[in-house]
Formats: structure tokens, C-alpha cells, sequence
């Protein structure tokens, strides 16, 4: 049966980004992108306790307005780390009105393009603050694929990679976040709807099946496991052609 020690993750986790930082960018900054949901916090949290807060840089980036921004205020006031808001909707927009002529963006492209300029983002300013970019999705999130590629998945480490949704949460609560962050449900904050809309089916469906391999429900079943055999690439290296020069 599988068991999930909340308490020895964690500490596990801050051990492993303090030991990252010293191997890939020792005395650097972590730059987070911060939407004020559960991720970005825990992975904000367990840098603030691995590097200390002076090394932790949030960044606030919505497109044109944010709804729930006040979550992601609520997040830095809380761990006190220095933060930057860069609205990115003129950068969105611009690309998308110098669209080459007769080439029309399909809508998956307009709801992908605000990830993948926020990474664009993120790498900038961590550029200028001598950082690394962390990468905040969830195992939960990689298995079925529900993340853009070269925009929320991309990022120099991951700490939260191999963990499900329900484990993230439970690390939240001993990082002493407030529950509104991490129980907060989950959206991509791009076309309106919440994740488990999206998905079709609820994240604690989802996690029981990764974790143990039990869904009762076949139509369910079936819809994950093509989900993540269709977005299976997205988790590996680009792939190289074997010429052995």
C-alpha cells in the first residue's frame, strides 16, 4: 500500500533545492513565477526555507487583469520575499496583431501564448537578478499533460515533478500556508474554466490511479491513460538523431 510521509518529503525537498543551488547556481536567486495557487506557493515556500527569503524572487504576471491577484499579493506578503508584477498583455497582443498575413492563430494557440511569454518573462528577469527559474507543475499535472509546452513546463529545476496534487497540498499545510492558497481549486487562469473541467475528471480520481493503479471508472480510466500517452513527449528530452560523428 502506498503511504505518503508528508514531513520527510519535505525536509527531503528543501535538501534537495539547497543541495541544486549549490551544484547549478551557487549563491543565485530562485525566480518564481507566482499565480497565487497552490504550486507556485509550495514552490516558493520550500525555496524561501531551502535558500532563505532574500534569495526568492516572485513575479506577478497577469494578462490585463487577474481576477484572483490578490491571492498571488497574499503569497509574498506572507513569505515576505521581494516580487515584480510585468503585465503581459501588450507583449501578448502585439504578437498576436503582427500575425503573418493570412495566417490566423488557432484558439489553443491564444490560450497557450500567455504561458509561454510569462516564461519568456521569467527567464528575463532571472537573467538580470543572476537567478534560476523554477518550474512549478505537478505530477499530477505532467501525467495527463495538462501544461504548455515551453511555458509552464519549462524551468531549470522542479521540485514539485514527482509529487501529486493531494501531496503538494499536504506539504503546503507544513510549510504554513494559508489554506486559501493551497486549497484553493485549481485553474489555468486562461480560458475560464478549472482543471478538473478541462480534464473531465477530479484530481483525487486522478492521483488514486497514479498512485495505485485504481479507477473504478473505465471511461475514466481509458481518457487518462490517453492523455498521458498522447502528452508523454512533452516529460522528455528533445529528441537527437544518433549520428556518432
Amino acid at each position: 500500500m502506498y503511504t505518503f510521509d508528508a514531513s520527510a518529503v519535505k525536509d527531503a525537498l528543501v535538501a534537495w533545492i539547497r543541495c541544486w543551488f549549490e551544484e547549478n547556481g551557487k549563491g543565485c536567486n530562485a525566480v518564481i513565477g507566482i499565480s497565487g495557487g497552490k504550486d507556485s506557493s509550495v514552490t516558493a515556500a520550500l525555496c524561501v526555507e531551502a535558500l532563505g527569503r532574500e534569495r526568492v524572487i516572485g513575479v506577478l504576471m497577469p494578462n490585463g487583469s487577474q481576477s484572483d491577484i490578490d491571492c498571488s499579493y497574499l503569497l509574498v506578503d506572507h513569505l515576505r520575499i521581494e516580487h515584480h508584477l510585468v503585465d503581459i498583455h501588450d507583449a501578448v497582443t502585439g504578437l498576436l496583431n503582427h500575425f503573418p498575413a493570412g495566417l490566423t492563430p488557432s484558439e489553443q494557440t491564444k490560450i497557450n501564448l500567455p504561458p509561454r511569454i510569462r516564461m519568456a518573462t521569467l527567464y528575463a528577469i532571472s537573467q538580470s537578478r543572476n537567478g534560476r527559474v523554477a518550474n512549478t507543475c505537478n505530477l499530477s499535472e505532467n501525467w495527463v499533460g495538462y501544461s504548455t509546452r515551453y511555458g509552464d513546463d519549462a524551468g531549470d529545476f522542479s521540485p514539485l515533478g514527482n509529487l501529486t496534487v493531494a501531496e503538494v497540498i499536504a506539504i503546503g499545510g507544513l510549510l504554513g500556508l494559508p489554506e486559501r492558497l493551497t486549497k484553493k481549486v485549481p485553474s489555468d487562469g486562461l480560458c475560464g474554466k478549472t482543471d478538473e473541467d478541462n480534464l473531465g475528471f477530479s484530481y483525487a480520481v486522478l492521483d488514486r490511479y497514479i498512485r495505485t493503479g485504481v479507477c473504478e471508472d473505465e471511461a475514466i480510466r481509458a481518457r487518462i491513460d490517453r492523455l498521458h500517452k498522447q502528452n508523454a513527449f512533452k516529460l522528455q528530452t528533445i529528441p537527437t538523431f544518433p549520428h556518432a560523428l
